[in-house]
């Protein structure tokens, strides 16, 4: 149904649907049959960013694989095609066969049905590189240090067991004997090791053992290892088991001042190539306490990260998004990982040109079993592509020399390096082999908390059978390496370096397809002359060296050294983006992760300050604006506390303008924010910990909030509330508006009765008047008895469900009352 809709036809045929036996009243079958195929369709649609079926009809969001050109354009018209391969003929052939082993003369005793294994391995049923053998010729190799068993397993991975599993198996080498090296002539293990990263999964989706596990094996290697979105414990910084590269995704969960401050890479989750269009999925049986501590969450409610990140919606954007980051930590690299795609080299490009330091292509194969059925497979495309097409084009547009390409998708043997690195990658990331090293059996039920051996789950009975050790992760890629340096021995290669994009290297291997045809993989192999260098030769300019916050912190050296309070006065305008996130930076390298007392320093700001002012402010720090904000204020607040005044002289009232632009407060953590006027779209979209003030909101105010206290004393637009999972929100409603534009799912609106809110709503009226003059909150607190029956409460039902819990048992999880403002 998705297929027919994507194309430009009218209605779609449901045959196959109204057939068969049914063991139901057939209205009831057929409602049920109806909501399944919509809520397919809506959910594909959602990801694809489509919100109506007319603009899903002929949207071309699809891709061919192995189809034959002249049969797409006859029948898919204008649907890009990769790898031509199979036409009318071979399809009718193949559906004649299907049709007479379903109605052809049965075989009595001895029915031919397919054994299936389309997304599980099965005997005799589909082929999968993960089957009982690889897996156990992998762990011996890893477990027992064995060099044969993993030559028997890639030699099995390598030759696909005899058939095609993927893209690359298309491919061979182009050796010549008069050109090979001596092996002691090449690059060494130590230096190839440390190209290789493993998958960025996050603390959560595996247990607290594997994900240590991983990057302790990495830190001994001197590669990368990704926290995923989850965040990571504070205890493992500065250890071993600290991972090196942190990722910043659509959720932004456990991402503060302190985590991007300890970063030597920060990655940038645009997409995920097991699952392009989704955001993450953490049920709520996987959300211990530790893991909630860690997320800025509530033990036992699932997680749900917004398929898009809030703040992109352009190049531009996530521009801003990496200027952000690398004022969080100047330190970093910041990374930029996209799935492979149709035209992923344009977006590419546009990543480099946004300063970028690497952009990563991950292929449909990467491994998670917490996709949903409907993302293992059709979803994505081979990183074979992505990776061919992206250095294609940034070397077209002479920007290869300043962007590192990654590559990551189902990498298991050296061959696999060696063909990403000819195809133009620099940096390899490995997924779910390491897990399989360290005793994944690809049970493939990972997000049910019931892995048997330890490594997707939270149950601590199951994570005490976890018996990996870093050694055995260790030993796996040491054994890639070595088959690396035997493929370029014998390709006459020094080193990778000398081998990144030589596509002439690389040719079409003659194959026996079963379908009797030869799949046309010349796409890949289509090289571009340029006097851009194939690889990365320099530093992106990210012009830190100009802005304002120098000022800011050569005057506050005496709170950064000896924690004397300063004052400091400035003015800003539209072109000051990022303001005082470097000073954010300083205090955090510092002071770590508790920073500095609350207002040791005083910022005093005037002017219309640029987009994500005091992003990722770290407790100690206090901005005081007087003007307004553009878009992305307070993001990622970790503890600092903001404030914007309308000007006294303004010619308007203060309520009933916008002083803040969208997506305020996007992943907050913690602090306070006070605006003396209304919020646009998205304020405290994520937000997780902030306390703040506002004077009215647009459309999807409170989304997907985690925690934190939101207090609306205007008007609210549309979708309030959507995907909140915790948190309160408390709308002073005159107008009855929460219960017209709050969205229902999982969410109630109750009048404020507990003695506590009403302490906690009077005390951030009290800051907001306090630093703002808010005239609004004046009159609100003027009148309190009576004020304080017009506001609503917003809240979750699972997380006041879990507020009574806790509550029975003596503890409070909600918010605490902020200090109260001298």
């Amino acid at each position: 149904m998705r297929c027919i809709r994507g194309w430009p036809t009218g209605a779609s045929p449901t045959w196959g649907g109204a057939r068969g036996y049914l063991e139901t009243e057939i209205g009831q079958a057929v409602e049920r049959y109806r909501r399944a195929v919509e809520g397919g369709l809506r959910k594909v649609m959602s990801k694809m960013g489509i919100s109506t079926l007319q603009g899903y009809k002929g949207a071309q969001i699809f891709e061919s694989m192995g189809l034959d050109h002249e049969f797409v354009d006859e029948f898919f018209t204008g649907t890009t095609a990769h790898v031509p391969g199979v036409g009318i003929e071979e399809l009718e052939r193949e559906t004649l066969a299907a049709h007479g082993i379903a109605f052809g003369t049965p075989v009595i005793g001895n029915l031919p049905l397919d054994p299936g294994g389309h997304l599980y391995w099965r005997r005799d049923g589909e082929r999968h590189h993960w089957n009982p053998y690889t897996i156990g010729k992998l762990q011996q190799a890893a477990r027992g240090n064995d060099p044969e068993a993993y030559r028997d397993f890639a030699r099995h991975a390598n030759q696909q067991g005899g058939g095609l599993l993927n893209l690359r198996g298309l491919l061979e080498l182009v050796a010549d004997d008069a050109c090979a090296l001596p092996l002691d002539e090449v690059e060494p293990v130590e230096s190839i090791m440390k190209r290789f990263s493993t998958g960025s999964m996050s603390f959560g989706a595996l247990s607290q053992e594997v994900h240590e596990t991983l990057a302790i094996a990495m830190n001994r290697i001197g590669g990368k290892s990704g926290t995923g979105e989850g965040g990571e414990q504070v205890e493992r910084f500065g250890t071993e088991r600290e991972c090196s590269m942190k990722q910043v995704a659509s959720g932004r969960f456990g991402v503060t001042a302190h985590y991007l401050a300890r970063a030597r890479q920060i990655e940038i989750k645009m997409a995920q190539g097991s699952k392009p269009g989704e955001g993450g999925e953490l049920p709520g049986g996987k959300v211990d306490e530790g893991i909630a501590r860690v997320r800025f969450t509530v033990p036992g409610v699932g997680l749900i990260s917004p398929p898009p990140h809030h703040d992109i919606y352009s190049i531009e954007d996530l521009q801003q998004l990496i200027h952000d980051l690398k004022c969080a930590n100047p330190a970093a690299e910041i990374h930029v990982k996209l799935v492979s795609k149709a035209d992923v080299g344009t977006i590419a490009a546009g990543v480099a040109k946004a300063r970028a330091d690497a952009v990563l292509i991950s292929g449909d194969s990467g491994g998670t079993g917490a996709s949903m059925k409907t993302s293992i497979k059709h979803a994505g495309a081979p990183w074979e592509f992505g990776v061919a097409e992206t250095q294609r084009v940034l070397r077209a547009n002479r920007l290869r020399s300043r962007i590192t390409v990654r590559a990551d998708g189902g990498l298991l043997t050296g061959r696999d390096v060696v063909i990403a690195a000819l195809l133009g990658a620099e940096e390899y990331g490995f997924g779910t082999a390491p897990l399989v090293a360290l005793g994944c059996i690809m049970l493939r039920k990972c997000h049910c908390n019931t892995c048997s051996v330890g490594i997707a789950t939270q149950d601590p009975r199951l994570r005490a059978r976890f018996r990996g050790r870093a050694e055995h992760v260790v030993n796996y890629l040491r054994f890639v390496a070595d088959e690396v340096r035997e493929n370029l021995a014998a390709l006459g290669f020094r080193g990778i370096d000398e081998m990144i994009g030589r596509v002439d290297r690389l040719r079409a291997q003659r194959v026996v397809h079963p379908k009797g045809i030869q799949p046309d993989v010349s796409e890949l192999l289509r090289h571009v002359s340029s006097d851009d260098a194939p690889r990365r030769t320099r530093a992106q300019n990210h012009g830190l060296d100009q802005k304002i916050d120098h000022q800011v912190i050569e005057q506050a050296r005496p709170a950064l050294e000896n924690g004397s309070p300063v004052k400091v006065h400035i003015q800003l305008s539209n072109r000051d983006r990022t303001f005082g996130t470097l000073l954010s930076y300083e205090v955090t390298r510092r002071h770590g992760a508790q920073g500095l007392p609350a207002g040791t320093i005083d910022v005093r700001c005037t002017g219309t300050a640029g987009q994500s002012f005091g992003a990722f402010l770290c407790r100690g720090i206090a901005l005081h604006l007087v003007g307004d904000l553009n878009d992305y204020a307070g993001k990622g607040l970790s503890g600092g506390v903001i404030s914007v005044r309308t000007p006294a002289d303004a010619g308007y009232p203060a309520a009933e303008n916008t002083i803040v632009g969208n997506v305020a407060l996007f992943g907050a953590t913690g602090g306070e924010a006070y605006f003396n006027g209304r919020g646009a779209e998205r304020f405290c979209v994520r937000n997780s910990g902030a306390l703040s003030v506002v004077e009215g909101v647009g459309d999807h105010g409170c989304e997907y909030m985690t925690g934190g206290v939101a207090v609306i004393l205007g008007p609210i637009g549309r979708n309030f509330g959507a995907g909140m999972s915790g948190g309160e929100a408390y709308v002073f409603d005159g107008e009855r508006l929460a219960e017209r534009h709050l969205n229902p799912d999982g969410r109630r609106i109750e009048p404020v009765r507990d003695a506590r809110d009403r302490e906690l709503l009077r005390r951030l009226l009290e800051n907001h008047f306090s630093y703002t003059r808010s005239r609004l909150a004046a009159r609100i607190l003027e009148d309190w008895e009576r004020s304080v029956e017009i506001f609503a409460k917003v809240v979750p039902e699972a997380y006041a469900d879990a507020v009574a819990r806790h509550l029975a048992t003596g503890r409070d999880i909600r918010a605490s009352l902020p200090p109260r403002v001298a």
